[in-house]
């Protein structure tokens, strides 16, 4: 049996990250469907977003759950 992911303030972060890439990638097909060059800046908050979603899922595995003051 294996042990259930650790639970923790990097996976609820990774979470967030995934949810902010999804929204950005629906951004820049609407903003490209219409027209917009600026579904460019919604593809670079979506690169940066998941890549912050592997960091964050990555962090959470490992287990190295450190907080930013300590």
């Amino acid at each position: 049996m294996q042990p259930s992911p650790p639970s923790g303030p990097a996976r609820r972060l990774a979470l967030y990250a995934l949810i902010v890439c999804v929204l950005a990638v629906a951004a820049a097909v609407v903003s490209f469907v219409q027209g917009s060059w600026l579904g460019v800046v919604w593809i670079l908050l979506a690169g940066l977003s998941s890549n912050m979603t592997w960091y964050y899922a990555h962090r959470g595995r490992t287990g190295q759950d450190r907080s930013v003051t300590g």
